[in-house]
């Protein structure tokens, strides 16, 4: 065999300890970074808080003069868009930064847990990014919070479509525990019917009744449904006892045992009739390195001078990382409310489109590194405590061209049953149409998908007789 020398040109992205840390603080909630700085200020001896207020602004590490060694500060923007991932494909070392979403807590969570199972699966770069963008969207019961479509549409890359979302959906809709990855209650049983041995008893039965009429199982006559699913009343019974095996939230099983203390990342107040956003102090602790052991460096013995620099450095760092986190924050959140002003006046009824791309453009930071900044953060308004990706919600085309964000649409639907004849309740149909005459052209089967988000339950069974 002829042999041939080749050069292949490629990147690889190193991440670096220091920029492995900027990155677990800035995914970090607030409860979980508290106990790493208590747990920071324990192990190293130059940290410590300041005890008395002072007119600097945020964290001062300027101060501090580095050795000659040290090596260079955090560039937080820069390396941030490089380091995390991106819609785009990313390179074949960038794929690593997965694995700081598994270290975020030492505690087991339902996002570690399946980025786990994530990391012994064989996905491409790409699939891995959509896989990663999907687990974030589940909530605690393992349900998504967002569809596919808007999923898709806040990764806004002309390199990824829809179907590639769908796929790898599908794929994750098979990790354990079954039923994880669906949009609600009839998708998440489907799931789990599905991934019993096709030999189980009553599984085709339970299917079709899930598919088919699981909003009438409560109230519709057993002989009825057995007519309509064309089986006896013993099939249907033990259709229904299997259904009762199922699991309707899955994902709670998974660190259920852990509470989720809601602290607010920041505080959104209105002063002189503008909306004023400001860092929650807990989440920007004062630091700053004790001059008594800054001293040792120029005097004590070496093994004194070489533990003083390391702890040092280490110091330099965490402050730095700290600053960074408080400083994307609070830029990420203040852009927020610019872009959600109407909602702080009026409402759900007043919230605007805006997709993670929007804020990106303008704080000059990459979608991925928005998505970090606004998990499991959380902002506290007049109208409520909000995690900031509440605040981001899908485009629907308004009749006069303007978009009309997907959370309004709900909203008004909600408004629209809430007022509604109880003896002749609102079908789908014409809640369409009257969303119609608000300018708001709907379809009808996305006003039934918004309704069952909702828990709305179909006209003929909210219908009273009195």
């Amino acid at each position: 065999m002829k042999q041939a020398l080749q050069l292949r040109l490629g990147q690889q992205l190193a991440l670096t300890p220091q920029l492995q840390q900027a990155i677990k603080l800035l995914q970090m909630s607030t409860v979980d970074l508290q106990q790493v700085i208590e747990e920071t200020l324990e192990s190293n001896a130059l940290l410590e808080r300041e005890s008395e207020q002072t007119d600097q602004e945020g964290l001062d590490f300027s101060e501090i003069t580095p050795p000659e060694d040290d090596a260079e500060d955090l560039a937080v923007d820069t390396v941030w868009e490089d380091a995390l991932p991106s819609a785009a494909p990313p390179s074949a070392g960038a794929v690593a930064e997965a694995d700081f979403a598994e270290q975020d807590s030492e505690e087991e969570s339902l996002q570690n847990h399946l980025l786990w199972q994530l990391n012994l699966t064989r996905f491409s770069d790409t699939d891995r990014v959509i896989a990663i963008a999907l687990i974030d969207a589940l909530d605690n019961d393992g349900r998504l919070t967002q569809a596919p479509e808007d999923i898709h549409a806040d990764m806004a890359s002309e390199e990824i479509e829809l179907d590639e979302v769908v796929a790898v959906l599908h794929r994750l809709q098979h990790f354990e525990p079954s039923g994880l990855f669906a949009s609600d209650l009839r998708e998440c049983l489907l799931i789990q019917l599905r991934q019993l041995p096709p030999e189980t008893p009553y599984r085709d039965i339970a299917g079709a009744l899930v598919s088919r009429h699981l909003a009438q199982l409560p109230t519709a006559p057993p002989r009825q449904l057995a007519k309509k699913l064309r089986t006896d009343e013993s099939a249907l019974e033990g259709a229904i006892q299997l259904i009762r095996t199922l699991d309707p939230t899955p994902g709670s099983a998974i660190g259920a045992e852990r509470t989720e203390y809601v602290t607010p990342d920041v505080f959104v107040r209105q002063l002189d009739g503008r909306w004023q956003v400001e860092l929650n102090p807990e989440v920007a602790p004062r630091l700053r390195v004790n001059d008594h052991y800054v001293a040792m460096l120029n005097g004590g013995s070496a093994t004194d001078r070489g533990y003083v620099k390391e702890q040092l450095q280490e110091a330099r760092w965490f402050m730095k990382s700290l600053h960074s986190r408080n400083e994307t924050l609070l830029k990420v959140a203040s852009k927020i409310v610019e872009h959600q002003k109407s909602f702080l006046d009026v409402g759900e009824i007043g919230m605007k489109p805006l997709v993670l791309a929007d804020i990106a453009s303008d704080v000059d930071l990459h979608e991925s590194t928005v998505s970090r900044a606004t998990t499991r953060k959380y902002m506290h308004t007049p109208r409520g405590t909000f995690e900031l990706k509440y605040f981001f919600s899908s485009r629907v085309a308004g009749e006069e061209g303007e978009n009309v964000a997907s959370t309004a649409i709900k909203a008004a639907i909600r408004l629209l049953v809430a007022d509604e004849d109880s003896r002749k309740p609102l079908s789908d149909a014409k809640l369409c149409a009257l969303l119609k005459e608000q300018g708001i052209p709907v379809a009808r089967r996305t006003i039934a998908k918004y309704r069952e988000q909702l828990s709305i339950s179909p006209s003929n069974d909210r219908k009273r007789l009195n």
